[in-house]
């Protein structure tokens, strides 16, 4: 069979029509809380929508975006409940100059998502009744958002799988939604919490989850996971929290499979911790399967631990490699078969664990008390057991804290030299 010539398939072909090839790219609408009407197309930043109410009640399509206006102000919930799709998600994006646009409210959460393949950007989230940003569909991701003053900066709700939140900023989230007295039950100051499944955490700086409860004394994470399974946390920032992360779940329910891979975690709090879990004997207990890989972590003062795997603690509990962990207080904690570790350097006035294979109690040589990268002469140059990709959460993430990829023999802690 001959084949037309491309000069002549063009003269055969339909033309596409104008408008068919505009709605193919999708609508854009604009959002300006000060010179905007809901009257107002909408549809150009000459003729911007005024509230929520008109984004909420849009008959969004995929491949559509709202556009907010930088400097905008708005309380109440912007709710995104459309569907996009992978190939044509449904964006949310800044325009102009300034400061972000910012959702307050303390009768409802700021941002909800219950739809699926969105992309949002560009928002914050501040003083909300409880999330900043409450995610409750799939395959959406977060980037370049700011959330501060809430219970919870970002929740993925146990329906929110798949998600990814990168490259934002949570900070002062210390509120507490439970903090009575008795019963431990006291809840609250999370950067990001995770109750759904299969969600990436990465890139982001969590600062300041730190409030006062009447169980603990203080709680607060940078990261929470509860009934979570296989969640990846990676190549994080963590600044004065008072947990980077603590996990658990209910009876009946699981938080299987979470993974911690070239997080970077300094406080000068009193108080704090790296990772808490636990065995099968405490109330949220057992937490099974989960890895903490490539951290350097220092919280230098007293009242401080690094790791602690209690109630049952044993290698199906907890797997530890090729971490830098400098503390005030107690490197770390295990009780009954103990966790799997090794490969790591540790700092502290004590270490109630049996140090595994490579590891040792050293001062690694941080650069600073701020920046954690190694100086020439580190204990951890070279200290890292090799590891597959599968313990990074997959090749993608095989990179430490600055992106490096993975190669040769590995350093401990979150940079590589």
């Amino acid at each position: 069979m001959r084949l037309l010539s491309v000069a002549v398939m063009a003269l055969l072909l339909p033309a596409v029509p104008v408008a068919a090839a505009s709605a193919q790219a999708g609508t854009t609408y604009y959002v300006d809380s000060k010179a905007g009407g809901d009257a107002a197309a909408g549809t150009s930043a000459r003729a911007p929508w005024k509230s929520l109410d008109q984004v909420n009640a849009a008959d969004l399509k995929p491949g559509d975006t709202v556009a907010f206006k930088r400097g905008s102000s708005f309380t109440g919930t912007l709710t995104l409940a459309a569907e996009g799709t992978a190939a044509r998600p449904i964006s949310v994006k800044p325009y102009g100059t300034g400061p972000l646009a910012k959702i307050s409210g303390d009768d409802a959460d700021c941002v909800v998502i219950s739809g699926d393949h969105w992309r949002v950007s560009g928002l914050r989230a501040s003083g909300c009744r409880w999330a900043g940003f409450q995610i409750d569909g799939d395959h959406n991701e977060l980037s370049g958002v700011q959330a501060d003053r809430n219970i919870a900066g970002v929740h993925v709700t146990p329906t929110g799988s798949r998600n990814t939140i990168r490259e934002s900023v949570m900070t002062g989230n210390t509120r507490m939604s439970v903090n009575d007295d008795g019963g431990d039950d006291d809840s609250g100051a999370f950067g990001v919490l995770l109750n759904g499944d299969d969600n990436v955490v990465t890139g982001n700086t969590i600062t300041g989850s730190y409030a006062k409860s009447r169980d603990y004394g203080i709680d607060g994470a940078a990261v929470e996971v509860f009934n979570g399974d296989r969640n990846v946390i990676t190549r994080n920032v963590s600044r004065d929290n008072a947990t980077f992360t603590e996990l658990g779940a209910k009876k009946g329910e699981t938080a299987t499979g979470n993974l911690f891979a070239f997080n970077v975690v300094t406080s000068s709090r009193s108080r704090g911790s790296f990772l808490v879990t636990r065995g099968p004997r405490h109330i949220v207990g057992p937490v099974k399967g989960t890895v903490a890989v490539h951290n350097s972590v220092y919280l230098p003062a007293k009242g401080t631990i690094g790791w602690s795997c209690h109630d049952g603690c044993a290698p199906s509990i907890l797997k530890l490699r090729n971490n830098v962990i400098v503390v005030g207080g107690v490197a770390g904690w295990e009780d009954g078969k103990g966790a799997d570790e090794g490969g790591s350097v540790y700092r502290a006035r004590s270490a109630e664990f049996k140090l595994g294979p490579k590891s040792v109690m050293a001062d690694p040589k941080f650069v600073s008390r701020t920046d954690l990268r190694l100086r020439p002469g580190s204990p951890a140059l070279g200290r890292g057991m090799a590891l597959t990709p599968r313990w990074y959460g997959g090749k993608a993430f095989a990179k430490d804290a600055t992106g490096r990829p993975m190669a040769g023999a590995p350093d401990a802690g979150a940079y590589q030299q």
